[in-house]
Order: structure tokens, then C-alpha cells, then sequence
């Protein structure tokens, strides 16, 4: 059976490339081990989403009070929070399947693999569940795009056995909840999974490697992170290195190295969110002869590999593992096998998101960074403190802060932490894009009261025209 283009993996890169390719009149198929929508929509963006909300929910119900309501003790129901999460999931994954039914991709049950000669062989079920022998079927295609994504990094001082030592799968579907957690890791997984157990009542200690947490964000941003998160009563630790984890006992013995030494911490759940490793084991690369580099499949702007008609998109390339990034990678890659003119993707121009509370939204270079760039910057910063939606709706931690260099107007980048702020991100994306200076920003009018009014008070707070400070 032929195909025009065969795509390995169906999540948020691989099934927008089989539809997009579908929609440019391509014959697709795409080829998926599990659930349709990958990792992101059934065990990572969409899921935790939802148990985010259900934590917001509860927040909101425990300060009923303060918004001039009364109403009863609130007591989370932990088994029916997993169960509707789970359905979210469930409800998207069916979405995609109708999607690309729609759009006649065909999907194609099994672990892919790519062979020499431009073959795909798909092998039934999840190869290695079972000991008996599975059929093996094998297809043809002009083009294959592999997308098989990541999965949670093990590491040998904490290596996940996946009940008292967790990822992030596990932290989305345990039986029942656990009393304490240690999180190591306070990326976006780390600090989103923390926030939440910790606001349904599991007493969470957050350990990061790095100086602050949310290590990529600006200075100022993780500060208020973690300043916040120890106000709502969570055990912050930074600069601290898990050395061992002891799961002989009935409690978890963390052991931390600290500047004051080490120090042990119990708990009854160890989740490791310390980053992720790439899908690209066993599925072929070595005998088709794809080049490798730390990890990752090396591909040129458009996504092509070494070898002629195989591709590769996603979070097994360079760039940021983000399920937009792979959605972008995945339309670019099929548009210019179609021979349209198309532009490399602009990786200093992605938003990165964390969903917190408050949350994070940022995009561009840091203050930091754009001073180590060499750049005579300008800086303007907006706190919600000044700002009437959120005093209005009773949240205002949180500021949004734009870096301009000072010479040509170029907006270098936006740093934004509070409620809603991964709604308003967009704007300084599609600002960036297009070029726009920090005047035209300023003489846009922007809706009042909102929250969105904070990045045009912040632009002009940089060019000294702010007037709510």
C-alpha cells in the first residue's frame, strides 16, 4: 500500500502534518503505537489542564468569603478530579480522530519504524508488551516525517519505578493522594504538577537544581514564582541537588545537597520532572542511516534529514519541546514538500507558557540576556497592583515587563507573570512579528478595564509615557 507521505506519531507535530499535508492533496497516513493526539493531549498539555482548573476551582471556593459569598466547607474529591481530567483527554483524543477521518488520513495501529528504500513497516500493538510474535506490515511512501516525540528523563539516583518514584504520567492517574510529594525539577511540568497538589492539600516540597525556579524565565518572573508559592505555604528549595532517593521504607528518604549540607526529606511520592529524552531508540534511524546530534535527529531548516524523502519535527529536533512549536515545524514541513514558499521557523520568537498560580507567559530574550547581547535597552514594567481587572477580580500578583532595545525600537522581548497572562501573549508574538514598534503599541487602544491594558501601560511606562504609575 503507497502513500505520498507516511507520518510516524500523532501528536500535536504529527497529526497537524498529516492534515495539512491532507489538505494540500496529499495521499497520508499516519502511523501511532497509543492514543491519537500523543503525549501532549492525553498525558500532558490538555490533562493537566484540567486538574489545573479543578485546583483554580477550589482555590476560589476556599476564599469564597473574600468576594462577598458564603458557602460551605469545600473538600476535594481527588478520585473525580483524575476521572474528569482523564475525560477531557479522552474527549480531545476522539476529536482528533475526527479530524483526520475528515480530512481522509488514513491511521495505521502499531510502532512504526522506518526502513531503507523509503518504507515504513508498523508493527500491531506496542512492540515489546508481549512475548508473541506480532505482524509486521510494510508500506511505501514518498516522504516520511518522524514524529515520535519524548517521554520523562530517568535518571540512575532516582530512577522511576513508577509508584513511589513518578513522571509525569503517573503524577496524572494515581489511585489515590498522596499526603506529601517531593517535586524535583521546577520547569514548567515540575512547578504546574507542585502548584496543584499542593493546592488540593498534599504537603509538596519543590526542589530546583538552578538558582531560581522556572530557570528559563526572566530573574524577576521566577523570584515572584517562588515568592508565591511560599506565601501559599509550599517548601521551595534552589541551589539544592538530589542525590539519592530511598524507597525502602514506607516514606521516600530524598536526600538533598544544600550550601548548609544535606538534608533528608520524606515523602510518600517522589515525582521527577526533570526534563525529557527523545523517542528516537529502536525505530530505525541507524539502518536508514539518519545522522543523530546529542540526542536529537539532525534536520536542516525545513526539516529534512540527511537522507532524501525522510523528515523529522518535533521534540526529537532542536528547539523547544512545545506541542506549538511541533504543530508549526509539522505545517512548514509538509508545505515545502508541496513546493510552496515557505519561511524557516523564527525559534527566538515562541512563547513559552506556564500555568500556574499566577501564571507565566513569556517570549523573546530576558533583561538578562538581551544585556549579555550587547543590547542599550529600554524597560518598562506594568504591576497589576495598578491594574483595575485585577483588583476587580481580587488577584493582583504579578507584573508584565517589556525590553525594547533603545537604539532602533526592536521589542526584544515580554515577561509577563498573573492571572490570564497566557491569553495575552499573543499580542507581543504577533507584535514581534510584524515588526511593530512600542509607539504604534501605545497608540493602539486597548480595552478597559483589562487585563491586556497592562501590556500597552508597559510599553509606554518604557518610552515614559505611562501614566497609571
Amino acid at each position: 500500500m503507497n502513500y505520498d507521505i507516511i507520518v510516524i506519531g500523532s501528536g500535536p507535530g504529527g497529526y497537524v502534518a498529516a492534515i495539512r499535508a491532507a489538505q494540500l492533496g496529499f495521499k497520508v497516513a499516519v502511523v501511532e503505537r497509543a492514543e491519537l493526539g500523543g503525549i501532549c493531549l492525553n498525558w500532558g498539555c490538555i490533562p493537566t489542564k484540567a486538574l489545573l482548573k479543578s485546583a483554580q476551582v477550589f482555590n476560589y471556593l476556599k476564599h469564597a468569603s473574600d468576594y462577598g459569598i458564603t458557602a460551605g466547607e469545600s473538600v476535594p474529591d481527588f478520585e473525580s478530579i483524575m476521572k474528569r481530567s482523564r475525560g477531557v483527554a479522552d474527549q480531545m483524543s476522539k476529536g482528533i480522530q475526527f479530524l483526520l477521518k475528515k480530512n481522509k488520513v488514513d491511521v495505521l495501529k502499531g510502532t512504526g519504524r522506518v526502513r531503507p528504500g523509503k518504507i515504513v513497516t508498523v508493527e500491531a500493538g506496542h512492540a515489546g508488551q508481549s512475548e508473541e510474535p506480532s505482524e509486521v506490515k510494510e508500506y511505501t511512501a514518498k516522504h516520511i516525517i518522524i514524529a515520535t516525540g519524548a517521554r520523562s528523563r530517568d535518571f540512575p539516583n532516582f530512577k522511576q519505578d513508577g509508584k513511589k518514584i513518578i513522571g509525569y504520567r503517573e503524577a496524572m492517574n494515581l489511585p489515590k493522594q498522596p499526603k506529601s510529594m517531593v517535586v524535583i525539577g521546577s520547569g514548567a511540568i515540575g512547578s504546574e504538577f507542585a502548584y496543584f497538589y499542593h493546592s488540593i492539600g498534599t504537603q509538596v516540597t519543590l526542589i530546583e537544581l538552578l538558582p531560581n525556579v522556572v530557570p528559563l524565565e526572566d530573574e524577576e518572573v521566577s523570584k515572584t514564582l517562588a515568592r508565591e508559592f511560599k506565601k501559599a505555604g509550599m517548601s521551595v528549595m534552589t541551589g539544592a541537588n538530589v542525590e539519592s532517593v530511598d524507597t525502602k521504607g514506607k516514606l521516600c528518604k530524598v536526600t538533598v545537597k544544600t550550601k548548609k549540607g544535606d538534608e533528608v526529606i520524606e515523602a510518600e511520592v517522589v515525582l521527577s520532572a526533570v526534563g525529557i529524552a527523545t523517542n528516537i531508540e529502536g525505530i530505525g534511524l541507524e539502518e536508514v542511516g539518519i545522522n543523530t546530534e546529542k540526542g536529537k535527529v539532525a534536520v536542516d531548516d525545513f526539516y529534512k534529514t540527511n537522507v532524501d524523502g525522510y523528515y523529522a519535527i518535533g521534540d526529537i529536533v532542536h528547539g523547544p519541546a512545545l506541542a506549538h512549536v511541533a504543530s508549526h515545524e509539522g505545517i512548514i514541513c509538509v508545505e515545502k514538500i508541496a513546493g510552496k514558499n515557505v519561511e524557516a521557523l523564527d525559534y527566538g520568537n515562541i512563547p513559552a507558557c506556564t500555568y500556574t498560580n499566577p501564571e507565566i507567559a513569556s517570549v523573546g530574550m530576558t533583561e538578562q540576556q538581551a544585556k549579555n547581547a550587547g543590547y542599550e535597552i529600554r524597560v518598562g514594567k506594568f504591576p497589576f497592583t495598578a491594574s483595575g481587572k485585577a483588583t476587580a477580580a481580587g488577584n493582583r500578583e504579578g507584573f508584565v515587563k517589556v525590553i525594547f532595545d533603545a537604539k532602533y525600537g526592536e521589542w526584544l522581548g515580554a515577561h509577563l507573570i498573573g492571572d490570564n497572562v497566557t491569553e495575552m501573549i499573543a499580542e507581543v508574538v504577533v507584535a514581534r512579528k510584524l515588526e511593530t514598534t512600542g509607539k504604534e503599541i501605545i497608540e493602539a487602544v486597548h480595552p478597559h478595564p483589562t487585563m491586556s491594558e497592562a501590556i500597552m501601560e508597559a510599553v509606554a511606562q518604557a518610552y515614559g509615557e505611562c501614566v497609571h504609575l
